[in-house]
């Protein structure tokens, strides 16, 4: 009897031991961070634990007092839960004021506390330190009039109060940045925004303010879009021209020439364009320019949204749209500056071949391609009418010209309009107060 007794103590503490040995701890992560939490907040937990869990719960503590969120429960498997094999998975919560009125704004903590689904029940907890913002921005536009062209620029001002944290003009799906008006307190803004040239003129564009833990909230002003026609052309393609381009801009790529073209002319030309959107982040937040914009010399061979349809050999091979001027004249004529302002960029940029970027302040910027010789450097402060360097055919060009093109906040615009010392009074300084 006692050896039948003492075999019994070995298996019930063999198995115990083995139920304690497989048990596990559970790893978790809020992914991803969450540092703000307002009204009603997206929570994400990533958990990971192969035997599950039994009980989950979130809170937010504030001053001393913990506020659940979201709490759930699962029956418990103390002795069969060996079996269990679960991958990792995600629990969605909301947390923030709507769970618990009592939150106030300031500091809290966020904290997820769950227990593992098997024998040994082990409890494990994560903790952020997140900041509690209850508070919505707040808008109120200008009462002016907006008239804008499909593939131009227009400027809005507007009041932002409560807590925000970014506040401009939405287009569709693009965004614009305010910067404060000059000698204005922040929350009085302005923001000059493009209506890209392919944005269908049906859409209404509106002021926006946000902040990490609420919703974005919205407010209209008065506008009116005039709808644009811009031009489609064929351009024909041969082997001369092929091989100039290909073996300029990208020696090593492989492929025949006609799809080491299409690379170029696609691919490359996406990333270039997105080069030239970045460089709105070097932009000086004051007016470095006066007066219309200098209408570079030379005879206009394309025109701003030109759509071209490229033909090979007698087939459709491509289409691409064409974001600027190009003005031909002398070979090897001056490109000047079209109005002051600071080099931010001098050197290749693929399609662009030797290109030149000056900045004019608050996200305007013009662009110089093609050039034979740059005489500046990123740094350099033009004048309006200032030398930069020599017109050339490096780059996407086929002769001897300069590609002249505009952006506002990274987006490319018709120059036209800058060009005019009416509309440029009329849409842009008078509404503050140059």
């Amino acid at each position: 009897m006692k050896i039948a007794l003492g075999i019994f103590v070995l298996i019930v503490a063999g198995t115990l031991a083995i139920l304690l040995g497989t048990s596990s701890h559970t790893a978790l992560k809020i992914t991803p961070k969450v540092e703000f939490i307002g009204t009603s907040t997206p929570v994400s937990v990533r958990l990971e634990n192969s035997h599950g869990i039994r009980h989950f719960l979130a809170s937010v503590e504030q001053n001393g007092v913990s506020y659940p969120m979201f709490e759930s429960r699962e029956p418990a498997h103390r002795f069969f839960f060996w079996h269990k094999m679960r991958g990792p998975w995600l629990v969605e919560l909301t947390a923030g004021k709507d769970r618990a009125p009592a939150l106030r704004e300031g500091d809290a903590r966020l904290v997820v506390e769950v227990q593992s689904n098997d024998f040994r029940g082990a409890t494990d907890r994560i903790a952020a330190d997140v900041k509690v913002i209850t508070q919505r921005p707040r808008l109120t536009t200008d009462g002016a009039q907006h008239y804008i062209n499909q593939g131009g620029a227009e400027l809005v001002t507007f009041t932002v109060s409560g807590y925000w944290t970014e506040a401009g003009v939405k287009a569709g799906p693009y965004k614009a940045r305010s910067f404060p008006l000059p000698g204005k307190p922040q929350d009085q803004r302005f923001s000059l925004f493009p209506y890209p040239w392919d944005l269908p003129a049906g859409t209404v564009p509106v002021v926006f303010a946000s902040n990490p833990a609420n919703p974005e909230v919205t407010a209209t002003f008065w506008t009116k879009v005039f709808p644009k026609k811009f031009r489609s052309r064929d351009l024909v393609l041969d082997d001369a021209f092929l091989n100039k381009v290909t073996n300029e801009i990208d020696p090593d790529g492989k492929g025949d020439l006609l799809t080491r073209f299409l690379r170029i002319n696609g691919e490359m030309r996406r990333q270039n364009n997105k080069a030239l959107s970045d460089l709105r982040f070097k932009t000086q937040e004051r007016f470095l320019w006066s007066g219309p914009f200098l209408r570079l010399l030379g005879t206009s061979e394309s025109n701003f949204a030109d759509v071209r349809t490229y033909i090979y050999q007698g087939r459709k091979v491509d289409r691409q749209v064409h974001l600027g001027f190009d003005l031909a004249g002398l070979s090897h004529m001056p490109v000047v500056a079209a109005n002051d302002g600071q080099v931010i960029y001098a050197a290749p940029l693929g399609i662009y071949g030797n290109c030149v970027v000056v900045d004019h302040g608050y996200g305007l910027q013009t662009i110089y391609g093609h050039m034979s010789q740059i005489d500046v450097k990123p740094g350099d402060m033009v004048k309006k009418g200032q030398s930069m360097g020599k017109s050339g055919s490096t780059g996407l060009a086929g002769g001897d010209h300069v590609h002249f093109s505009m952006q506002v906040d990274g987006v490319q615009v018709n120059p036209i309009e800058w060009w005019d010392a009416h509309w440029i009074h009329d849409r842009i300084l008078s509404k503050i107060g140059q």
